[in-house]
């Protein structure tokens, strides 16, 4: 286990299994290499899932939204403030000031300065937040005098420094008041567009509550009378079927039990897992907790009703509800904005460079065998959604297995004379660089996306490995930390599965984007030195 790896805690609770997916066909500057063919097989196989109740349904089939982060939109917020006011303070000195007395650089750092002091001086008024942008009076009354604050501070150290006599008065009142015109103008519309997300309920934070008590029903209380909430209470979760289990909790349905939570979560989007049991039910919640840790969502204990206090600092809080963290969901607001530029910027370079090495390995394959040179594979993508995932064709046509449900084992008979090399050098796995580029359902970097059915013997890895779900709380990716570390290949042991979850779950719980710029140049070394398990 590498340093510092997280202990597997939780068994996966679905098993799936899935129909065979038929060949690629030509779409592509690769798949006119490609031709047309008959399913492999045509025996279905029948996917498995926890029957939700007709509540949970309900709330499942509503068309939910993509979220947008709170914490994204404010900072594209400073970002558009700084811009906007630098643009009115050099469009005004290249207007007016420059013609009459010619370039100097004193303007522009002077309006670079005043940009960057307003959006300090926003900050500290507190006006970047999702609610108050959805508001208005708050907001601009904020805004004006912060701007106002800042000029006069302007105003003030340039004549301590004596040199406010070589600033235009006229350029200075018409920054002043255009650039307030500008930002009041901006916010208008920041309001039109913040209110139209809320209404998509892309700045909900969708919420269930597990337990159905009292407890429960107090929460739920709590959180409802807040004013400018962006808590969204789904429903309520709770095992107990005695009098102490309430059917609704001020309003909240209860949508099943515990063990339901993790299905339902994978079929709607769910931000934040909140318990409403007293702390004093330790033996109870680590039990539900088990069950939970698998699935990419924030987990928090409320403590509104406990009677142990901490300190305050100990709390988040949602709203005035205080809360204990227990789990947090991996690469979320910026983290995930920086990965996402990661990946489109160096998978399209890696794209350009790798074509004409897929062009040449595409040729290979059709040369080799009849066929298409591409198929597509179903396996499992972010929070064990079904993605599919390009490869190179590696074995005989009318042998392939779009689902693996066997191993390819070593001398394989299934695998051609140019699939042996292509695996072995990974190879086949170029084509997925179309998936992180275009699809944008694969990474660079992250746990490799398993396939659907894929087996240790006769068990599928997630009745193999205890917590084998909770490394799709991220997205998968072409190459990953346990790969670099020669956990590739064949699986055909405990031990091999086991590695490729723990270093998964490292990999997540320390994830970064020098990590991913580490995993990736390390990737080619891996593939020279550690492929003894690659067939």
């Amino acid at each position: 286990m590498p340093p510092g790896a997280p202990t597997l805690l939780a068994r996966g609770c679905l098993k799936w299994t899935w129909t065979p997916v038929e060949p690629l066909n030509a779409r592509s500057m690769l798949d006119a290499a490609t031709s047309a063919a008959a399913k492999p097989a045509d025996q279905p196989f029948v996917e498995r899932r926890r029957r939700l109740s007709p509540a949970a349904l309900d709330v499942v089939n509503q068309k939910v939204a993509r979220a947008y982060s709170p914490i994204v939109i404010a900072g594209f917020v400073r970002v558009a403030d700084f811009a906007l006011l630098s643009l009115v303070g050099i469009a005004l000195y290249v207007g007016y000031v420059m013609p009459l007395s010619g370039f100097s650089w004193v303007y522009p750092a002077e309006v670079i300065a005043v940009s960057i002091a307003a959006v300090v001086c926003f900050q500290a008024a507190d006006i970047y937040q999702v609610q108050l942008f959805r508001g208005q009076l708050r907001q601009m009354t904020r805004m004006i005098s912060s701007w106002s604050f800042v000029f006069l501070l302007f105003i003030g150290i340039s004549f301590f420094a004596k040199y406010g006599s070589e600033i235009s008065r006229l350029w200075l009142a018409a920054f002043y008041f255009l650039g307030l015109a500008a930002l009041l103008a901006e916010r208008l519309v920041l309001r039109s567009l913040v209110r139209g997300w809320a209404r998509q309920g892309r700045l909900d934070r969708r919420t269930i509550i597990v337990g159905s008590d009292s407890n429960g029903e107090q929460l739920v209380e709590a959180l409802k009378a807040q004013e400018d909430s962006d808590i969204h209470v789904l429903g309520v979760f709770d095992d107990r079927n005695d009098s102490r289990a309430l059917d609704t909790c001020a309003g909240a349905r209860k949508l099943g039990k515990v063990d339901d939570i993790v299905e339902f979560a994978r079929r709607t989007r769910v931000d934040l897992v909140l318990f409403a049991l007293p702390i004093s039910a330790e033996t109870r919640i680590l039990e539900m907790l088990k069950k939970l840790w698998v699935l990419p969502v924030d987990i928090r204990l409320s403590a509104h009703t406990n009677k142990l206090r901490f300190r305050p600092r100990s709390y988040s809080y949602l709203g005035e509800v205080p809360t204990l963290d227990v789990f947090e969901a991996p690469i979320t607001d910026w983290d995930l904005v920086m990965k996402w530029l990661f990946d489109r910027v160096v998978g399209s370079l890696a794209l350009l460079v790798a074509l004409p090495v897929m062009g040449l390995v595409a040729l290979a394959v059709k040369l080799d065998s009849p066929g298409p040179a591409l198929f597509r594979q179903k396996r499992f993508g972010f929070n064990n959604e079904r993605i599919d995932v390009y490869k190179f064709r590696s074995m005989y046509h009318h042998q392939a297995d779009p689902t693996a449900s066997k191993v390819v084992t070593k001398n394989d008979p299934r695998v051609t004379r140019v699939g042996r090399f292509i695996r072995k050098t990974s190879l086949d796995e170029l084509p997925q660089l179309f998936n992180v580029v275009f699809s944008g359902n694969l990474s660079l970097v992250g746990p490799r996306p398993h396939a659907v059915q894929g087996k240790l013997q006769s068990r599928l890895f997630d009745e193999a490995v205890d917590g084998y779900f909770a490394r799709h709380r991220v997205k998968p990716g072409i190459t990953g930390w346990a790969q670099i570390n020669g956990w590739r290949g064949e699986i055909d042991n405990e031990e091999k599965i086991q590695k490729r979850v723990e270093f998964d779950l490292y990999y997540i719980e320390n994830w970064s984007v020098l990590f991913d710029l580490y995993i990736l140049l390390k990737t080619p070394i891996s593939l020279l030195t550690k492929n003894e398990n690659a067939y």
